[in-house]
């Protein structure tokens, strides 16, 4: 049995005191022996947690106690390594940055699809199918036909769909009628917020998938499946499959993009450094510190030392918020 549990969990809920918990919540974590991230924000909760099955088990109902997260839903993976190197809780403005004005997905959210249902909804010809990942999570798995809208981050999707609304492209009516929509993301939340955003735009058959691609790896058989590739996640294992088994994919320490045996088989890429994505992307500065970086970390690898990780650039790093 695999060591460590893992815990990804999200609401959209009021908590205008949602500062006063960053530090109570904090220390609970830390007492329990759980890392990960846990976001707080006025319009709720989200992150991922992991540790040992005790601990993760504790963080869990100290949330639900609070009846305002009393039905917080939560999914589960495992692992034989613990997939962080700390714990933080940070507060933000949003939970999941789209950067829209007065979007509740508790009010306006598309309607849910359950995972064994997904494949027929997609199937369907009149149905545009959007993928709101960012384009470094697409590019190593995606459902068949979906549209990949190559947004660097979440907060780019409004434009890209005001783009794809205008006559000739794939969200502009036709006969007078906007298109069905169906949007999915790795856990649900960048799914929940955006089909909330697309019925403020006048869509009116938006669905999501419930649960997110975690929860379709994790339900449907693989014999079954329309999903192609790996599912990326925001913690050290990279990447999942189905059955939410551990991937196939590395993590660049430079970029943090997901890296292939064939990348790292490139001329380009070098350990902690550069990888064939980020190599004409850093500055010399940057690649200095990340050599240096990398040296602590094999003198600490060498010596059976914990070594807790990379500190990044903000410009090199991935937001955990992109993570659910």
């Amino acid at each position: 049995m695999p060591d460590f549990l893992t815990a990804a969990l999200y609401k959209f809920v009021t908590l205008p005191d949602f500062a006063a918990q960053q530090a109570p919540l904090q220390a609970f974590c830390e007492a329990q022996d759980v890392r990960g991230t846990l976001l707080l924000a006025e319009e709720g909760i989200n992150g991922t947690i992991a540790g040992p099955e005790a601990g993760v088990r504790a963080v869990l109902a100290h949330l639900r106690s609070d009846p305002r997260l009393a039905n917080l839903a939560h999914k589960e993976s495992w692992s034989h390594k613990l997939p962080f190197y700390r714990m933080k809780v940070r507060l933000k403005r949003e939970i999941v940055t789209l950067g829209v004005p007065g979007i509740n997905p508790n009010q306006m959210a598309g309607q849910y699809v359950k995972p064994q249902d997904w494949n027929a909804l997609i199937a369907d010809p009149e149905v545009v199918v959007v993928d709101t990942r960012n384009a470094y999570e697409v590019g190593i798995g995606t459902f068949e036909g979906a549209v990949d809208p190559h947004t660097k981050s979440f907060s780019e999707l409004p434009a890209w769909v005001e783009a794809q609304s205008a006559p000739g492209g794939l969200l502009a009516e036709k006969g007078g009628k906007k298109p069905k929509v169906a949007m999915f993301c790795t856990g649900g939340i960048r799914c929940e917020k955006s089909t909330a955003f697309m019925r403020t735009q006048g869509f009116e058959e938006v669905y999501h998938l419930e649960g997110g691609i975690l929860k379709y790896l994790e339900t449907v058989p693989e014999t079954e499946s329309r999903w192609k590739g790996e599912c990326f996640v925001f913690d050290e294992r990279v990447s999942v499959v189905h059955g939410l088994a551990t991937g196939h994919y590395d993590l660049c320490r430079a970029c943090r993009d997901p890296i292939s045996e064939a990348d790292k088989a490139s001329k380009l890429y070098v350990p902690g450094v550069s990888c064939p994505n980020c190599h004409d992307r850093k500055t010399e500065e940057q690649k200095r510190g990340f050599i240096e970086r990398q040296r602590q970390v094999d003198y600490a690898n060498r010596r059976r030392q914990p070594h807790i990780g990379a500190k990044l650039t903000s410009s090199s790093a991935h937001t955990d918020e992109d993570g659910a």
